[in-house]
């Protein structure tokens, strides 16, 4: 409707600008044409009342030597006389200056006065910055034989009808500029009344997610078409819940597969030793021997660090499985990471805390556990490094809390660095893969986040954001 309105203001400015000119056009022509007849009627009325000199081309400056001002004076306008091979017999122009008009007329002036049917020549030109109208037709003497050409030259004087132009452009203006205020208030009005089921529809579907109960839409007083649209989304949506449902099944059978299939191969693994050290026993027990003691307690030992491995796994598995519970106090960050790395040994681990004091509401235990388990991970990617070096750095920002460990160790690849979160990946070869996501989960469990930047043979630096309260 805006762009109608804009285009229709256009569209009807250039019509009345291209109307007003032609009917100047034809308004200076028509009135030329009229001075034309008024001259020619006074120039003939001359000859057969006025006029002593024979009518011959010879004699124009003398039978108009005093008419022609004359003329002049009565019409308002220039009159010029010519010879028939075009050169000035004699003019009305009593100005001072000098004209700038040629005496003479040019050849295509002379042959477009012949060639037409009237004898009748009319053309516009400027000369010293005015528009002149100019007429060119002969004069004849009283038996109808040319004796000379008659040039009025008319000066366009347009400044009243620009005038009446610029006032009318001036009062469309104003009508259209109203007409578009109305048209932007009516478009926005209609299209909101429109768009506003639309709109609801719009929004449901933005809302709309595979792992939460969906709302349907409920439309009054819609059109046909939009409640088509509300009866392809609220069908959608019941085919989603299935879909969902169906999903959910599978992926709590699978995750349950794939966790049994871990549970079972970490537990083989200290199964087959146990294995082997019974039968070995069981082949070289021999009551006499008088070192069977210490046999009994190396075997026994065997079997209860193996006893000790499957039991660490259960826990493992126990823990990741289990949602963190949060028993949050108000702790010294800075102490409780400390804390942590106190376990360690390694003479290349470096802390470097940026604040003395950062008060934050964590739970110490899962904050123990975080911090450990990544500096455990960036000793284990320390192996193969001739200067190993690990900094743990801690600061606030923002009423935030970063924890940053940092290593110089072999780094990430690229495709394990969207598996690394994952349950029961590793790129070690012992271990279940469960550190990183049991600290992802802890994490986000206090609305955090873990992030990690990694370079391959150059380092990784894991940054923990937890907030503060």
């Amino acid at each position: 409707m805006i762009f109608l309105i804009l285009l229709a203001s256009v569209l009807i400015a250039a019509v009345t600008i291209y109307q007003y000119n032609e009917q100047t056009t034809e308004y200076n022509e028509g009135r030329l044409d009229r001075k034309e007849e008024s001259v020619k009627a006074a120039i003939n009325y001359w000859f057969k009342t006025g006029n002593s000199f024979a009518l011959v081309p010879e004699n124009l400056p003398y039978i108009f030597k005093d008419k022609i001002y004359e003329i002049s004076d009565i019409e308002n306008l220039e009159i010029n006389i010519h010879y028939l091979d075009g050169k000035l017999a004699i003019s009305s122009y009593t100005g001072f200056e000098k004209r700038k008009k040629p005496s003479i007329l040019s050849d295509s002036i002379l042959k477009g006065i012949t060639k037409t049917y009237q004898h009748k020549l009319v053309h516009t030109q400027e000369i010293e910055g005015d528009i002149f109208q100019s007429s060119y037709s002969y004069i004849l003497d009283n038996k109808f034989k040319p004796i000379g050409i008659l040039n009025l030259e008319y000066l366009q004087d347009n400044s009243q009808q620009d005038k009446d132009l610029e006032e009318f452009l001036m009062r469309m203006g104003f009508v259209y500029a109203l007409m578009f205020i109305l048209a932007i208030g009516f478009a926005y009005f209609i299209s909101s009344y429109i768009t506003r089921n639309i709109k609801a529809v719009t929004d449901k579907m933005k809302q709309t997610r595979l792992n939460k109960r969906n709302e349907k839409i409920i439309l009054k007083d819609a059109s046909s078409e939009i409640s088509t649209l509300v009866d392809a989304y609220n069908a959608m949506v019941n085919q989603l819940e299935e879909s969902a449902v169906k999903l959910a099944k599978g992926e709590r059978e699978q995750a349950w597969r794939e966790m049994a299939k871990q549970v079972a191969h970490e537990i083989k693994n200290p199964l087959t030793p146990m294995r082997l050290t019974v039968q070995s026993f069981q082949r070289k027990f021999d009551p006499n021997d008088p070192k069977i003691y210490e046999k009994l307690d190396e075997y026994s030992k065997t079997l209860i660090q193996q006893i000790d491995v499957m039991s660490e796994i259960a826990s493992a598995f126990s823990n990741f499985a289990k949602m963190p519970l949060q028993n949050r106090e108000a702790l010294n960050v800075v102490e409780v990471v400390k804390l942590a790395l106190d376990i360690f040994t390694e003479d290349f681990i470096e802390y470097n805390p940026k604040n003395d004091y950062i008060l934050a509401q964590l739970d110490k235990t899962q904050l123990i556990r975080v911090v450990t388990n990544l500096v455990k991970n960036a000793i284990q990617a320390l192996d193969q490094t001739e200067n190993p070096k690990i900094e743990v750095a801690v600061f606030e920002k923002d009423d935030k809390v970063f924890i940053e460990v940092s290593d110089n160790g072999t780094g990430i690849s690229e495709d394990d660095k969207i598996k690394i979160f994952e349950p029961k990946f590793t790129t070690k070869s012992s271990g279940m893969g469960l550190g990183l996501p049991m600290v992802k989960n802890i994490v986000e469990a206090y609305g955090g986040a873990i992030q990690f930047s990694t370079q391959l043979k150059k380092g990784t630096v894991f940054t923990i954001i937890l907030p503060k309260k």
